[in-house]
């Protein structure tokens, strides 16, 4: 369940100096370091802990991005289709019940840090509704999920202060994804998890803010300071098809609406990615995910081309 306000704020740090953040006023946070005083503006509830100088983003994108990012809400018969055009993976309820069942197996409670939790995630619902799950979240913009608003090439949190972090279709959407995966490396407990689904063979799905791709052993490496727990395809060739097949006909159409359409009408196409073979399945993934935990070292240059002609027999 989401962490209180107040736990939270015990948590957060100055993105600059790393220092603990003391309430000015209700609408303002201040670190005093050696370096000088950084404040903080506090919107309709929402620390926004971003170096603006240092990101793509600017302070008019925070109130434009909070009214437009969010995923517009379905009921009754849009709801039933998009439930059949996207689907919940089972692969992933497969992994968040191995990490749930692993964290909570080591500890009473687990502190647990979901990077771009704007909108709750394909079934993430789990941490939002377990009550021995602390939950912290943040974006880019505000919503009901999220606590504070940051950057993930700067996550404004304690060191060694969670037992997992979450990062799921987010990767794709920052442009230096090794300094994302550092931070979470960084907030994460000695021996701590960690969980990412990120593309591979998708097509551009937000706009200026979609940058990267990943393959299953490309994604490994990104992760090379965690221990490998599991890794593979999160999305199939079945569902790849449905992507491509979804923008070949919005292209040949220039209609965003037929894309949609036609991917309704194929839906049945993800079925395919329980019949093929993850050997064959990974090479061809929508997207890919990693499950592994901090590691005191690094995965070898080299180790790379081994693991991927493992990973096929």
């Amino acid at each position: 369940m989401l962490l209180g306000q107040e736990a939270v704020l015990e948590l957060l740090r100055c993105p600059v100096s790393g220092v603990s953040l003391e309430s000015l006023d209700t609408n303002v946070l201040v670190a005093y370091s050696t370096d000088g005083t950084h404040e903080y503006d506090v919107v309709d509830s929402y620390p926004v802990l971003i170096r603006f100088e240092n990101s793509i983003l600017d302070k008019s994108d925070i109130q434009r991005l909070s009214s437009t990012v969010h995923r517009q809400s379905y009921g009754g018969v849009f709801s039933v289709a998009k439930r059949l055009a996207c689907p919940p993976s089972h692969v992933t309820k497969g992994n968040v019940e191995l990490l749930l069942d692993t964290l909570l197996s080591q500890h009473n409670s687990a502190r647990v840090l979901i990077i771009g939790g704007g909108t709750v995630g394909c079934g993430m619902e789990p941490f939002y509704t377990d009550p021995r799950i602390e939950l912290v979240s943040f974006d880019i913009y505000a919503s009901p999920s999220v606590q504070f608003l940051a950057d993930a090439h700067n996550i404004p949190l304690v060191s060694e202060s969670f037992d997992a972090v979450i990062i799921q279709a987010v990767l794709e959407h920052v442009l230096r994804p090794e300094e994302v995966v550092a931070e979470a490396y960084r907030v994460l407990k000695p021996d701590g998890m960690v969980y990412a689904e990120t593309p591979f063979l998708q097509h551009v799905h937000e706009g200026a803010y979609d940058f990267t791709r990943y393959t299953e052993s490309g994604h490994r490496y990104l992760f090379r300071r965690f221990s490998l727990i599991k890794s593979g395809a999160s999305a199939g060739a079945g569902t790849q098809l449905l992507w491509a097949l979804d923008s070949f006909f919005c292209g040949l159409f220039r209609s965003k609406l037929m894309g949609k359409i036609i991917k309704l009408g194929l839906f049945w196409l993800q079925a395919f990615d329980r019949l093929i073979p993850e050997t064959y399945n990974v090479d061809a993934a929508s997207g890919v995910y990693f499950m592994g935990r901090k590691d005191r070292y690094a995965m070898q240059d080299a180790s790379i081309v081994e693991y991927y002609k493992g990973a096929q027999r």
